[in-house]
């Protein structure tokens, strides 16, 4: 199953028209919405996807993707990383495919792993755009942990949570 796109992806698709520009990964990238958004701006962009359907997918639609879990199979350096990641906590929720949506225990360890990973992949002055819950525990912590800076560009407000787009530097 692919996560369809839905109100992250849009919130943070209008982000990446905004920033997308030189080289650019979208990492998980799910049904290609980002990496169409930033092929807009840029011709360099490269897609990376654990699910091999999402990868599939991809293909069909022209964009630049290979098979990765996060950076394992990313060798370049990037001017910015798109990551609209699995997110919510571990609440047994029992989805169709738990992986779309499911970030660990906290929600948080999935973007843990990526920050631990993120500053090999970024050029000088590189840039992270990504979304997540107020569901998901210790984000700013974490960016800060890994010696990043941040700016929140978005919020949306749901009955149950909200949702947010940063710019990570």
């Amino acid at each position: 199953m692919l996560y369809e796109p839905a109100e992250d992806s849009f919130l943070l698709q209008k982000q990446v028209r905004k920033y997308a520009k030189g080289k650019v990964l979208d990492l998980g990238a799910g049904t290609g919405i980002q990496a169409l958004a930033a092929l807009k701006n840029t011709k360099d962009v490269l897609a990376a996807d654990i699910n091999p359907k999402a990868v599939k997918h991809c293909k069909k639609l022209g964009i630049n993707v290979i098979k990765s879990n996060l950076f394992s199979n990313i060798k370049s350096k990037f001017d910015l990383i798109i990551f609209n990641p699995p997110y919510l906590p571990d609440d047994n929720l029992n989805l169709e495919d738990d992986r779309n949506y499911i970030g660990g225990e906290q929600g948080n360890e999935i973007l843990e792993r990526f920050f631990s990973q993120a500053k090999k992949h970024l050029n000088k002055n590189g840039k992270i755009l990504i979304v997540f819950s107020s569901l998901t525990s210790d984000i700013n912590k974490i960016i800060k942990k890994h010696k990043f800076k941040f700016k929140k560009l978005s919020e949306q407000k749901f009955f149950f949570e909200k949702l947010f787009v940063y710019l990570i530097y």
